[in-house]
Parts: C-alpha cells; sequence; structure tokens
C-alpha cells in the first residue's frame, strides 16, 4: 500500500516547462541630433545636352572616326561622308568663276577703250552696250563666287564635327549606307557631364522651397534605388513657371557635376530637397518602426534585455531614419532587425546594427 501511494504521488508532478532560448536581434541607440528638411521625391536623370547628328550633305558614309559609347570631345571628327561628288563640284565652279573673271576683266578693258574713243568713232549704241556687258558679266562672276562659296562649305560638312563634348550613342545607320540631306540621323551625342535631375513635388511646398531659396542656394540628393550608401549632391537650379493643374504638382530640376558618371540618362532617382535644419531631434533608424493595429510601433530594449512594445508617432523620415514625435527617448535601444519573432516579454540577445560606411565615392561630396 505504501508503495502504491508513492507511485500515485509520483505520477501527479508535472515536468518542468523547457526554457526558451533569447531570440537574437540587430538593435540601435535612439539617439539626439540635428537633421535636414527634406522634400522627397522620385526624380528621373536627363543629359544636360542631347543632340542628334544629321547630315547637312547627301551620300554615302565613308567612315565612322568612333565607336559606339565612346567619349567624345568638342568639335573631334565623327563621321566622313564620301567628298568625292563635292570635291569635283567645287572644281568645276571654280573652274566657271575662272572663266568668267576672264571674260569681266576683257569687257571692262573693252569698255574702258570705248570710253577713251572719241564720241564720233562710235555710236551711243556701242558705247552703251559694252558698258552694260561689263556689269552683267560682274554680276555673274559674283554669283560663280556664291557657287564656289557653296561649293567649299559643302565639302566641307562631308566631315562632321561634334558640337558638344559627351558620350556617342549607338550608330543609328551603317557604315556604306547612303544618307539624306537634314533627314537621316547618324547618332545622338549626349552630355552628361554635368547632368540633370527632374523631379516633381506637391504645390504646398513652393512657399517654402523658394523662402530657403531666397536664404541660400539649396542642395539636392539623389540615390538610385538600391545603392543608398552612394548618394550624390547637386544644387536646385530650376522651379518650373507653372503648377500642373490637373496634378497640383511642380516641376524642379538639379544640376550635378557628375565627374564620375554615376547617374546616368534616363535613369530613376530617389530625390531629397534639402531646405534646412532641424536641431536636436529623437533619431532611430527608420527600419525599427513597425506597422500595428494601432498605428506604427516599435520593440524597445530594457536592462534585462526584455523588449516591451511601444507605439509610437513618427515626426518625418529622412532617408534611412525616422525622426521621432513621441514614444522614444534618447539614449534608448531599439530592435532594427528580427522584429518578426518578437512580443512583449521576449527576451533578446541583441547585437548593435553595423554604422553605415563613410562613402568615399569621388562626386559624391560637395554639389557643384
Amino acid at each position: 500500500m505504501f508503495a502504491l501511494l508513492l507511485g500515485l504521488s509520483g505520477c501527479g508532478k508535472k515536468a518542468a516547462a523547457p526554457s526558451v532560448p533569447p531570440v537574437p536581434v540587430t538593435t540601435a541607440q535612439a539617439v539626439i541630433k540635428s537633421m535636414p528638411l527634406l522634400v522627397e521625391a522620385m526624380g528621373s536623370v536627363e543629359a544636360c545636352n542631347s543632340l542628334e547628328i544629321v547630315p547637312q550633305v547627301s551620300g554615302q558614309i565613308l567612315k565612322y572616326h568612333f565607336r559606339e559609347g565612346d567619349e567624345v570631345q568638342r568639335d573631334a571628327l565623327l563621321v566622313t561622308i564620301d567628298p568625292a561628288p563635292y570635291t569635283e563640284a567645287l572644281h568645276q565652279a571654280e573652274a566657271l568663276l575662272a572663266s568668267d573673271e576672264a571674260a569681266l576683266e576683257f569687257k571692262k578693258s573693252e569698255a574702258l577703250r570705248f570710253s577713251e574713243i572719241d564720241t564720233n568713232a562710235v555710236t551711243r549704241s556701242d558705247f552703251d552696250r559694252t558698258h552694260a556687258d561689263a556689269g552683267t558679266q560682274e554680276y555673274k562672276v559674283k554669283a560663280d563666287r556664291a557657287v564656289v562659296e557653296q561649293a567649299r562649305l559643302n565639302l566641307g560638312y562631308c566631315s562632321i564635327h561634334s558640337p558638344i563634348a559627351g558620350r556617342a550613342g549607338a550608330y543609328l545607320v551603317n557604315q556604306g549606307s547612303v544618307v539624306e540631306v537634314n533627314k537621316t540621323a547618324l547618332l545622338v551625342v549626349k552630355q552628361i557631364e554635368p547632368i540633370y535631375v527632374t523631379f516633381s513635388v506637391a504645390e504646398k511646398h513652393l512657399p517654402a522651397i523658394r523662402a530657403a531659396q531666397q536664404k541660400a542656394a539649396l542642395t539636392v540628393e539623389a540615390r538610385l534605388p538600391g545603392v543608398d550608401a552612394q548618394l550624390r549632391l547637386g544644387r536646385l537650379t530650376f522651379i518650373d513657371n507653372t503648377v500642373d493643374p490637373s496634378t497640383g504638382m511642380i516641376r524642379l530640376k538639379g544640376t550635378f557635376a557628375n565627374t564620375d558618371a554615376f547617374l546616368w540618362p534616363g535613369q530613376y532617382v530617389r530625390v531629397s530637397l534639402i531646405l534646412g535644419e532641424e536641431p536636436g531631434v529623437v533619431v532611430i533608424p527608420a527600419r525599427a518602426v513597425q506597422t500595428g493595429p494601432k498605428g506604427p510601433l516599435v520593440f524597445v530594449v530594457g536592462d534585462n534585455r526584455i523588449v516591451a512594445r511601444r507605439t509610437v508617432q513618427v515626426g518625418r523620415l529622412a532617408g534611412e531614419e525616422a525622426v521621432m514625435a513621441r514614444g522614444v527617448s534618447p539614449g534608448e535601444i531599439v530592435v532594427t532587425d528580427g522584429q518578426n519573432k518578437l512580443k512583449d516579454g521576449t527576451v533578446v540577445t541583441a547585437e548593435p546594427s553595423t554604422p553605415a560606411a563613410t562613402n568615399g565615392v569621388p562626386g559624391a561630396g560637395e554639389p557643384p
């Protein structure tokens, strides 16, 4: 009976609950610092200058003097059109001019002789005819000189030079093709240094932008999506003179030095227009802010490594950082990665966030 009672009492004991291991997370500390006042938008990169090269004479493309995608300098030789027909035309025009100039000299001397002869020895009709012939021949020589000049221009047009420094595009017609004057596009040259970024912002931002611009030149930041560490700085150089009534947006443009050709025509970029600075605000990484049923929230790590879920209010986002209006105090530790495994009371093992690497890429520093 005693053994039976011992067995029954042993069956009534509950097994100890297994211990839950700490959840590994990444954390960052809330800090107080000055933050730029930003207007953010999406923008597109545009060439500073884009020229379509079209021949000024018709003929066969004799040679391309560049490779597709090459950088070309101003006045660099790009294309040669077969000059043979235009060389021959120039020779013919020069020969006709020489012949007519010789005829002009003869007719001038004839008119001079008739002027020196006694008026009784020549008729008035002959006298007037010789002077008229000399005058007519003089106009003919002037016309011949114009033809020669045009022939020289046409011969010069057989050598096509780049009107700007920039980057050459693809061949639009093949070498050996016959092209038409002022019609066939040969290539496009784009100037990408400096370069423009065009973007649009809501009209409600316009008064603040104009007020800030009167105090100092405004800086524009451009980031490629997915390459946030490599931003480029430019200057706001254009505000359109009209708000689009259909969208309520106004177009702006920033100019970037682009000495390293990081920005490329046609790219889409994230744009931040910096209007000034807001001092003494609480800042945490934007990725620490999650969306909950009651709005934005963060997980705060206590001294005992236990996390608490807390509803917060975000003042604004500035790039990869969030300016906090309420809910986080300076010095508190927030979780930036691993939130999907957390709830109130979870014990964590935390590693601090790795600071963003300083961008040492050329062209990423001071705006132009």
